[in-house]
């Protein structure tokens, strides 16, 4: 059984969040036929109209990587738990606010409190990564040898109509790597594109199902390859489509800091699997490192 602390109201529906993540979601989304020709040339020249509209990203992520301490602990004895992030600027948390309210930042002060250890964080992603460039980011997280690696990636794949067939192979040969490492991996499959308001019909009934497509092909993919993955479409598609004014940030594209937040919530649960912690999820709140990570 999985049991929550109380909650302040604001925070409810994230408890819901944590709550389905750690019983596996939802079922499997349905998906949908291949797409005809025309509507992928069609879909390529609208991709290019939304990229112009959400424009090129002028600031850069918050930097989050440190030490994280349990809430309310000033020293702790011990091997420090390492935990790197690797994937695109959802992953890097482009459009929070501060390095406290990034997926990253909140992950490690999650696992802090959950584990009574240190954490040390190391985020690789890069904004506008691809599955494809995994390869670079996982030569530089191995240098801290991370115990848990968590991996958000797919949304440049579907906008740049890389096929999910081939994004999901990549992303399994990047967790074969990560575990033949020795790291666990949890991985939160591509989000529903479809949410976006940039995106317009029938891009967005497109970009939807390519989406729910790939997310479906690196769910089976990351777990034949010996990885956890998290259907974040599933978990939290009734929130971004129902408010996307509270959880996309004002390029209405990438995550606001409550946005992270949600996500970070969907993930934390397979993330203290990983690590080897009672599913039991701690009052998450906005995380900042003690010190630089070593």
């Amino acid at each position: 059984m999985l049991n929550l602390p109380s909650l302040p109201l604001h925070d409810e529906r994230l408890r819901r969040i944590a709550s389905a993540a750690a019983k596996g979601g939802g079922g499997m989304l349905g998906v949908g036929t291949a797409i005809a020709g025309t509507a992928v040339g069609l879909a390529a020249f609208q991709a290019h109209q939304a990229r112009r509209t959400i424009g090129t990203p002028t600031i850069a992520p918050p930097y989050a990587d440190g030490r994280y301490l349990p809430a309310g602990k000033t020293a702790v004895r011990g091997v420090s738990l390492r935990l790197a992030v690797l994937g695109d600027s959802g992953a890097a948390s482009l459009g929070a606010g501060v390095a406290g309210e990034t997926i990253g930042a909140t992950l490690a002060a999650g696992l802090a409190d959950a584990s009574g250890r240190a954490v040390v964080l190391s985020n690789a992603a890069v904004v506008g990564a691809q599955s494809s460039d995994l390869a670079a980011q996982i030569e530089r997280v191995l240098t801290i040898r991370p115990h848990v690696a968590v991996i958000v990636i797919g949304g440049n794949d579907v906008t740049h109509l890389v096929r999910p067939g081939t994004a999901a192979r990549i992303l399994a040969d990047a967790v074969r790597e990560l575990r033949s490492a020795g790291v666990q991996v949890v991985v939160g499959t591509c989000p529903d594109l479809g949410a976006v308001r940039p995106l317009g019909a029938p891009l967005r009934q497109i970009a939807s199902r390519l989406s729910r497509e790939l997310a479906t092909a690196q769910r089976t993919e990351v777990v034949a390859a010996g990885g956890r993955a998290v259907p974040l479409a599933e978990i939290l598609n009734d929130l971004f489509y129902a408010e996307p004014n509270v959880y996309f940030s004002s390029d209405q594209f990438h995550p606001s800091s409550a946005g992270y937040r949600a996500v970070a919530y969907a993930l934390l649960p397979e993330v203290l699997k990983a690590a080897g912690i009672s599913s039991e999820i701690p009052a998450l709140t906005s995380g900042s490192p003690s010190d630089s990570a070593a």
